[in-house]
């Protein structure tokens, strides 16, 4: 896992982990980690939420906005 930049000091993403097809999310506050792929988020928001997580900032909100729900 590696640790998320959080760069607006406000997120409730603590890590993360990529995959080909797939992005593993752990919050804070919790120990489950949440995996989101293409066979259930869906390929146009894995890749947004990969770009996101490796920038550091707006994680958290597309996960809440958009696949809140859609983890394996």
């Amino acid at each position: 896992m590696e640790r998320y930049k959080n760069r607006n000091g406000d997120s409730g993403v603590s890590s993360f982990e990529l995959g080909e097809d797939y992005i593993r999310i752990k919050f804070k506050g919790t120990i489950k980690l949440y995996k989101y792929s293409y066979r259930r988020a869906g390929q146009k928001h894995v890749e947004r939420m990969k770009v996101l997580a490796e920038n550091g900032s707006g994680l958290n909100e597309y996960v809440n906005r958009y696949v809140r729900d859609l983890y394996d």
